[in-house]
Formats: C-alpha cells, structure tokens, sequence
C-alpha cells in the first residue's frame, strides 16, 4: 500500500472516530437533559418498563392513571395465577392507547386487553407535558411515529421527539441530582406497571360536574375505539371496556350510556366500576390516598380482587400458578412488592 493511500486511512478512520465520539457525547447530553421521572413524578418512568419483561401475559391493561393506580397485578397472580402488565401513563389519550395496544400486540398476544375508557372525553391532544409521559419512553417503530404524529400540539415539532436535547436543551439550568444520579439507568417504579401508593385520605367532599353542553364523544375518540376493536379482532384478542371507580373527575350518566350502547352493537364487555362499590367492598374513607381520584393499595387491592374472579370466570382465564417457571419469576416480583410496601408504610408511620 502506497504512503498516500496510508495517510488517507488513517484520516478516514479518525474522521470516523471523531464522529463516533460526537454522536456519543450528545447522546450522553440528551440524556443527561431529558426528565428521568424519578422524583416527585415517577409515572413518566412507567411505559419503558415493560421492555424489560418476559412478553407472555394474559391480560395487558392499557390506559391512563385509572388503571395504573387502581389495579394491582401482584393480587391478580396471587389469587388467581393470572399473569398481567399494565401500560398505563398520566392522561394517556385514547390514540396513544391504540399505538402502546398496536406495539404491544407486535410483541405478544394476551388473551384480553382491557381499556379504561375514560379518555374517550377528549377528541384532541391535550399537554405537551402528558404527551411525552407516554411517547418518550416508547421504543421507536411505526406506532411510536405514528403516535406522536397523532399526538402533537401546534406548537410541537417532531423533531424534537427524534433528537429529545432539541427541546430539553433549557434545563441546563433546571439539572437537580437525579439527573446525575439516574444518568446511565432509572430505578424501577412499578409492579408490573401498578404504581402504589399507601397513603390514605379519605373523600370528605366530591366536586359536582359541569354541565356539558354536549355529552357526545368526538368522531376522532369513536375511531381509536373502532381501531381497537379491529385490532383485537385481526389478533384473536378480546377486548373489555372498563371504567375505574374514581369518584371524580365525573363521570357522566351520558358518558356511560353511549359506551354501554357501543359495547352492545360491537359485542363488547363493558364494565362500569363506580357501580360496583358495595359489591367490592370499597369504603372511600380507608381506600383513596387523594380523596377519590384514584384508590391506594388496600382499594386497588380489593378492586383487583373482585375484577379477577371476573376475568378468571367471563374470559376463562386459567390459573398458571402450577408453572414452575413462571411462578419463579413471581416469587421475586413479590418480594420486591411487600418490600416496598413495608417501605411505603413505615414512610408514613415516620410522618
């Protein structure tokens, strides 16, 4: 080999290495700048957990924070040998329900799906703020491009969820020690996506609901819904609507009446939690850690209880607790979740 052909090589070769370290420094940077949800608000950190999983669950609940606060899948095994995950994030709209259910099933193929429907009241993106709860932890595939697209405000750029340090490059200012802490790697929140929480402050007043000049949920909510249901189909999975038994933010008669009536015409399972209370044996001075909007353990303990002596008998779930493998995979997932809930506990016996 010629001198000259040497000396490009070597130039060649450091202009690569220089590139590679370029890419690598601004990648350290976008992650240094992006929120790592592990302080105060931790339900960002929940919907990249689930990549981490053995993908063979029967159930995956898919929804915003009345599913991930109000259903525990650690009961669901212990009474029931029913293995489940919940995607959940905060105010999770009903299009990004559809691209996490369409990644998912990419993935695996429960038995049942089950959606929490009270997002179908909004027909258009909301906050920039939730948006990136769901979409940033998201994996990249088609669902995820096409999730943001459905997702973004006008004031949004999709570039700027390619290249996240295009839009946090101002919290230079804003870095707290988490974001040092948990550069490289987050700390697990969830429980199978179950958040939990053990505080208790029990409902002393419920807001009365606006009243709506419209009670109809948009064309854009009613299409998701359909994309659901023939996804469900296309996969051989069955589809079942739920809503939590959140006390407020209200839940309309009106509301109800037209998802009971979908339900019908689409040969649906609808189940409407707020009318179940006795039955499941909720007392809203002992289970709600916010006054209602969502339960604590000792609730979504019972909620739980209750929804899978129904899953397990109107979906013929089986119980596979008898599967040695499987059941070794529990037996830590359990002991991680009344460690902490001894944690949680002796957290607010302290306060």
């Amino acid at each position: 080999m010629s001198e000259t052909k040497k000396v490009r090589r070597k130039r060649a070769v450091a202009v690569i290495i220089g590139l590679l370290v370029i890419l690598a420094v601004l990648a350290l940077l976008q992650r240094l700048v992006m929120p790592k949800y592990m302080g105060e608000v931790k339900e960002g950190a929940l919907i990249s957990e689930y990549y981490d999983e053995d993908k063979d669950f029967d159930v995956i609940f898919i929804g915003d924070c009345e599913v991930y606060e109000n259903f525990v899948p650690a009961t669901l095994w212990e009474n029931y040998g029913i293995n489940s995950y919940i995607r959940g994030s905060a105010q999770q709209l009903i299009w990004q329900s559809y691209y996490l259910m369409e990644e998912t099933l990419q993935y695996e193929k429960p038995d049942v799906i089950v959606f929490n429907v009270l997002s179908l009241q909004y027909n258009e993106p909301q906050k920039e703020a939730y948006n990136r709860m769901t979409i940033d932890g998201m994996r990249w595939s088609t669902s995820k491009v096409e999730c943001i697209q459905a997702s973004m405000l006008e004031s949004e750029n999709f570039i700027e969820y390619v290249f996240p340090l295009l839009r946090y490059h101002d919290r230079w200012s804003e870095l707290e020690p988490e974001d040092f802490q948990y550069l490289l790697g987050a700390e697990k929140v969830g429980h199978n996506g179950y958040y939990m929480q053990v505080g208790v402050v029990p409902v002393d007043y419920i807001p009365e609901g606006k009243i709506l000049g419209d009670y109809s949920f948009g064309e854009n909510a009613w299409s998701y819904l359909d994309k659901m249901v023939a996804l469900c189909e296309e996969n051989d999975v069955e589809l079942v609507l739920i809503k939590a038994p959140s006390l407020y933010p209200e839940w309309y008669e009106e509301w109800d009446a037209q998802v009971e009536e979908y339900a019908a015409e689409h040969n649906l399972k609808y189940i409407n939690f707020l009318e179940y209370t006795e039955e499941i044996g909720l007392d809203y001075s002992t289970d709600t850690y916010d006054a209602g909007l969502h339960l604590n353990l000792y609730g979504a303990v019972k909620l739980t209880d209750y929804f899978g002596a129904w899953l397990a008998e109107e979906c013929e779930l089986q119980d596979r607790r008898d599967e040695e493998a499987l059941a070794e995979v529990w037996e830590v997932k359990l002991e991680d979740f009344y460690t902490q809930k001894e944690e949680l506990e002796a957290l607010k016996e302290e306060e």
